[in-house]
């Protein structure tokens, strides 16, 4: 890939056994590859960290949490080796967290797309504001929510996960993500969000560590098949991004 993208930001603190983790990137803090990998990475450490107990993720400003895929990578794409290593950034974020010993709590401040959804769904708990709507706009721009379908499936079932896919233009409002149980608690303000998610991050860290590590086992039982699943499936994504629908539906998106 010949296009310069930024790389994003990654930030990382613990403070009394609460780590917390957050992304950015200037365009509506979405993903590319590089970002990707960093944030798998940090996530594995902290894993292995005796010192954490609960994690805290959350996106740079006030606007939108993650607008998932960056368009700019997706668009240097130029063949399927790309494309699988491409979307293979989100899998392995997936498994890394849904693996990952600790809890790990989302901050949601404000809109997630496509993969922005899937990685809330990889969260154990998510909190969000009222201005944090959801939308699958895969299917819109010639691929679908593939890598990310099983996480999503896992929250909130195979029913909302095909509305969302196929209303891929239509936004859902944070009650709605929050019914359905991609969001545990859905609070006004920015202000109200930070207090809501460290008075439950500082409760979890109070908890026997094992005993959490035991139930988060059993919060994502059943999906011992994902390393697997989830990489071919980004070889699904990797072909259909080189399509010529794909490649003028994301010069469009752009131009908006």
């Amino acid at each position: 890939m010949s296009t310069v993208i930024s790389k994003g930001s990654l930030h990382s603190k613990i403070d009394n056994t609460i780590a917390t983790v957050t992304f950015g990137h200037p365009a509506s803090n979405s993903f590319p590859s590089d970002l990707l990998q960093r944030l798998t990475a940090e996530i594995n450490h902290l894993n292995g960290n005796s010192l954490v107990n609960v994690i805290i993720l959350k996106s740079e400003g006030n606007k939108a949490f993650c607008a998932g895929a960056s368009f700019e990578e997706l668009l240097a794409v130029t063949n399927e080796s790309e494309g699988k290593s491409f979307f293979s950034g989100f899998a392995h974020l997936i498994n890394a967290m849904k693996s990952c010993s600790k809890i790990i709590v989302a901050s949601v401040q404000g809109k997630a797309v496509g993969g922005g959804v899937g990685i809330v769904a990889a969260c154990d708990y998510a909190f969000a504001t009222e201005d944090s709507s959801i939308k699958l706009s895969e299917l819109a721009i010639g691929i679908g929510p593939f890598v990310i379908e099983p996480v999503v499936s896992h929250k909130i079932g195979k029913t909302a996960m095909a509305q969302m896919t196929l209303n891929a233009q239509q936004w859902q409002t944070a009650t709605w993500a929050q019914q359905k149980g991609l969001f545990a608690t859905v609070v006004t303000t920015p202000e109200e969000l930070i207090t809501a998610v460290t008075a439950f991050a500082r409760s979890i860290a109070s908890y026997n560590p094992e005993a959490l590590a035991q139930m988060k086992k059993i919060i994502w039982e059943g999906t011992e098949n994902w390393d697997k699943l989830l990489i071919a499936r980004a070889e699904i994504s990797g072909k259909l991004v080189l399509s010529d629908f794909t490649k003028n539906a994301l010069l469009q998106f752009k131009k908006q």
